[in-house]
Order: C-alpha cells, then structure tokens, then sequence
C-alpha cells in the first residue's frame, strides 16, 4: 500500500514537473515582435461585445477555467465537432456563451499577423479583457500557447458545484493549484448566474429525506425556495444577489454567512486553511491582486508551447 501511495506522489510530481517545463515557454509580450497589435486587437473587440452583452464575462471566464482542466489551457474547449462529441458538447459546457468573440478576435488577427497568434492565448486575453470590461480585475497574461488538436466530450471531468472540500483540493492540487487559489478563483461566482437544478437538492432533500442542507443560511434556504420549486429546471439565480454584474467581494461576504448559492461554495467554510482565506478575502484589500495571481498560475496548466501543437488558421477547427 505504501509502495502505490509512493508511485502515486512520484507520477503526480513528474506531471507538475512537465507542466512546469512547458509553462516556462510563455512570457508576457511573448507577441511582442510577431504581433505587437495583439492585446489592442483583442481589447477593442471584447470591449465592444461587452458593451453590447455585459453579461458575457461570466461564461468567458468559465470558458478558459473549463479549458484549462481539460487537457490543460490549449484551445480545445473552442474546437467543434461533426457528431457533437467535442469537450463543448458536454453538460458543464453547454451553458458556456461568447464562442463569437473568440471568432472575432482570431478573424481581426489574422488580418493583421496571420498564422501567428494561437487561439488559446487569444481566449486568455479575452477573459482578462473581459474581467477589465467589468471594472474587475486586470493582470498581465503570458501568452506562448499553442493550440491542441484534440477535443473529446469524454475527457471532461470539471470539479462540480456538488463537490466537497477534500475532492475540491485535491482536483485543483493535481492542476497544481493550492488552497488559496481554490479560494481566490471560486470568486469568480461573483459574477453571472446559476440554475435551480444545481439547487434543487440542497433545498428539499439534501440526505434523501426531504430536507435542506443544513449548511446554508435558513433564511436564505427561504428566499431561494421561493424562486425555485421542487421541479424547477429553468429559472436562473443570482449567484451574489444584488451584485452579479460587478466583480466585488460581497461573493466572500455571502459565503462567511453561509449564503453561498453551491455546495461547493458553502463547502469552502469546512476546512480551517480555506475558511481562512474566505474571511481574509471578504475583507478586500487583495482580492483583484490575488485573483490575478491565481488566474496566471491557472494559465499554465499543462500548456502545449515550442514546437508541440499547432497556430489554428480558425479555433472551431484543427488545421
């Protein structure tokens, strides 16, 4: 048994060793000399989607975290499929929206650099620009990515809004993000929205006997109950009432209160290091500096960089 446990840390840290290895070919300004147009490019086209749908900066940023545990940050989130068996097939994914920015932006580029820019770093760009269009965060994004030619619906294995805390560290652990960035990058709950469904056991019968989960605020069971009936499966809920539209740390605020809309937010007050980081982030100060942090180092999961991979002439399809 300990032998297995010892193969096991060994494999785990040959994989951060490799993903360090590779992640050491991004910089910032890596498009500096190829296309030194590329983050005005970009910008100019998420500002004026975002003006017209604020709404899509959510869904953006779920697109890049949905890219990046999959198979690492690569672009094949953004790759179709003939018989909808591509990882944007797949449940998690069919909510996500701005797939058109991403179009847009790759088109404007290539105008300008063809053949240079990959469309993983473009989605990187686009989710900080869109963080920006919020009045949220910004931070400097390395780019370097080149894209995958693989997308399969049965590689899509997402940490869930059901999950607890020890299977919520231990899935960001393997990406080799710590505690604090599980923390830090939940935050992004701040902005956009969920379904009942996510929501309709922990209201009515969280252990199999018509209960609620006794985790979650009891007024706030109330007011959700409310908005969603035990058949729901379509009214959308605030994931920080009152503030959804704006990257802020009420998101922090409501979970100290046990007012976190997911399990797997309320699951962040179970463990002493993360319930930590969930006071010290309600309070403010750091919260944009520390979610750039977490989001650069999310950015280098398993990126393809060098000579692996390819530059998509157009990110729906490999070349």
């Amino acid at each position: 048994m300990a032998a297995s446990k010892r193969l096991v840390v060994s494999c785990l840290f040959l994989v951060l060793l490799l993903a360090e290895a590779n992640a050491q070919g991004l910089k910032v300004g890596f498009y500096s000399k190829t296309c030194p147009q590329v983050e005005g490019i970009v910008k100019k086209v998420v500002f004026a989607a975002m003006k017209k749908a604020p709404t899509l900066g959510a869904p953006l940023l779920r697109m890049f975290f949905h890219d990046c545990f999959v198979r690492g940050c690569d672009g094949s989130i953004l790759l179709d499929s003939s018989n909808n068996q591509a990882e944007k097939n797949a449940v998690p994914n069919l909510s996500l929206r701005g797939f058109g920015i991403i179009d847009d932006s790759k088109a404007a580029l290539e105008k300008v650099c063809p053949g240079i820019v990959s469309c993983s770093d473009i989605l990187a760009l686009i989710t900080r620009d869109a963080m920006v269009a919020l009045e949220g965060p910004s931070w400097e994004v390395e780019t370097g990515r080149r894209d995958g030619r693989v997308s399969n619906i049965n590689e899509v294995n997402l940490p869930s809004p059901f999950d607890n805390i020890t299977k919520l560290i231990t899935d960001f652990s393997t990406k080799g993000l710590n505690e604090k960035d599980l923390v830090v990058l939940s935050g992004g709950h701040t902005i956009g929205m969920g379904h009942c469904p996510l929501m309709s056991n922990r209201l009515y019968n969280f252990t199999g006997r018509g209960d609620s989960d006794p985790s979650l605020d009891s007024e706030y069971a109330v007011n959700l109950r409310k908005k969603c009936k035990p058949t729901d499966t379509t009214t959308a809920l605030e994931m920080d009432p009152g503030s959804f539209k704006t990257f802020d740390v009420s998101y922090f605020k409501l979970v100290a209160k046990r007012r976190g809309l997911f399990q797997s937010d309320a699951a962040l007050l179970d463990n002493s290091r993360t319930r930590a980081h969930v006071l010290q982030q309600a309070r403010g100060s750091t919260f944009f500096h520390d979610f750039g942090v977490s989001m650069v180092k999310m950015g280098r999961i398993g990126v393809l960089t060098g000579h692996a991979g390819e530059i998509r002439n157009m990110c729906r399809v490999p070349n």
